[in-house]
């Protein structure tokens, strides 16, 4: 068989005992990459993990009324199979709280005419992944991951930050590398780069894997809060949602504040409730100061 597949995705099968050969003969595709392998294990993991209740499903749908069927995408099927995983085996808990963008706001206005010269429309989800990064850096215990087994914690001396982006064919998380040595202008050409080739589907397997942590942006269609779901082997992902004004008083005086929600998942087996509420204190501590990331 004339398997393609890249020496980052060989190397990474190898370190998960994955033989790429039978892969792709029981998958009968002859280009693999590192979402496959994970795809193949979350798929053994979920099912060891959890009981079988696939009888659920074995509905017959259309005794009730006309049905439609239509083929799940590649991506949505590998997605399922990691979240089917996670589901089964991260002790998972969100803490939720909220951050002031007042200044962040500000930022962005004052520097509109930069960022339009640049070519570049700064948004305030580079904001977002800047104060992640130093967040990241800052609790080591969140830029890690449990090995298999459960009984080592892999503490990682890079910053690498995947960005959820909704495709018409699936959701897809590229990731951005080394964050905690880019500015701000560079971080925001990257985020608009990532999510257009995502879009475009050019977005190649190497790219999205390898990610300290994960954010997942809502705040472009709406809500309130959520819960996101951590996806493995990462150990937290931080969920953003709409921007609301809300009212803040100063002794008697009300005060209208924009603040965003934030949802912070977690796995409870190596971050604690303690944990998650310092670091997201300290993450909005930097959205309402966000002059002191670019020092």
């Amino acid at each position: 068989m004339d398997l393609k597949a890249s020496p980052s995705t060989k190397s990474y099968a190898a370190n998960k005992g994955v033989d790429l050969v039978a892969l792709a003969r029981s998958t009968g595709r002859t280009t693999l990459g590192r979402e496959d392998v994970d795809a193949h294990l979350g798929g053994n993991t979920a099912m060891a993990a959890a009981p079988n209740h696939s009888r659920y499903w074995e509905v017959d749908h259309a005794a009730h009324g006309p049905v439609t069927e239509e083929p799940m995408p590649r991506m949505a099927k590998i997605a399922a199979a990691n979240l089917s995983a996670a589901g089964a085996l991260i002790p998972q808990v969100t803490h939720h709280e909220r951050a002031d963008m007042t200044a962040v706001d500000a930022l962005r206005k004052a520097w509109r005419a930069e960022a339009q010269a640049r070519g570049l429309k700064l948004t305030a989800l580079a904001f977002h992944v800047m104060a992640l990064a130093r967040c990241l850096t800052e609790f080591p215990r969140f830029n890690a991951s449990l090995s298999a087994d459960g009984e080592t914690l892999i503490l990682k001396n890079y910053v690498h930050i995947g960005i959820a982006v909704d495709t018409p064919h699936g959701l897809m998380v590229p990731v951005l590398r080394h964050v905690d040595r880019k500015g701000l202008w560079e971080l925001s050409a990257e985020i608009s780069e990532l999510a257009a080739r995502a879009q475009a589907r050019k977005i190649g397997p190497e790219e999205m894997g390898g990610a300290s942590m994960s954010i997942s942006n809502l705040g472009g269609i709406g809500g309130i809060g959520f819960t996101p779901i951590v996806n493995p082997p990462e150990l937290a992902i931080l969920g953003i949602t709409r921007t609301e004004t809300i009212t803040v008083w100063d002794n008697d005086t009300p005060r209208a504040v924009q603040m965003v929600p934030l949802d912070l998942s977690y796995d409870h087996r190596v971050i604690n409730g303690a944990d998650a509420a310092r670091f997201l204190a300290r993450f909005t501590s930097l959205l309402s100061t966000p002059e002191r990331m670019m020092l």
